[in-house]
């Protein structure tokens, strides 16, 4: 069995998903593995990654504007060292996931036809965020 990992930094705008499932295809092809599996890894307690419907925006909106309701911004939190955007990011990620694994077939992640990979913003402000690409296989 052979590993690849390759660490990708990825600029996000603020508040957003940002779809990232290209550069992670580039990676994987980058591991000349064919069959295995591919663990992401966000390096940040602040923004999340999540597989989601990549044909119809709405759904990102509505998943921004839930997540939005369910944890408001505001002075409702003790923690708010980097203001008032800081704790609330935090409970985003913990609702959420820094992870996901994804099976390779033939070189290319097996994700679904209507599925992209998304790392999701939850600060006011852009950031670069660091994500780790393991790929393990044959």
């Amino acid at each position: 069995m052979s590993h690849y990992q390759q660490i990708l930094k990825i600029q996000t705008a603020g508040k957003s998903l940002c779809r990232i499932d290209s550069k992670v295809e580039d990676a994987v092809a980058n591991s000349g593995i064919k069959t295995g599996l591919c663990t992401l890894f966000l390096r940040h307690t602040s923004a999340s990654l999540l597989i989601q419907e990549n044909a119809d925006p709405d759904v990102l909106r509505d998943l921004a504007n839930f997540l939005a309701k369910l944890v408001p911004e505001g002075p409702h939190y003790i923690h708010d060292a980097e203001g008032p955007d800081d704790m609330p990011a935090h409970i985003r990620t913990a609702l959420t996931h820094t992870s996901e694994q994804i099976p390779i077939d033939r070189g290319r992640l097996l994700l679904g036809t209507w599925q992209g990979i998304y790392l999701w913003e939850h600060r006011q402000r852009g950031h670069i965020r660091e994500l780790v690409v393991h790929v393990s296989g044959s």
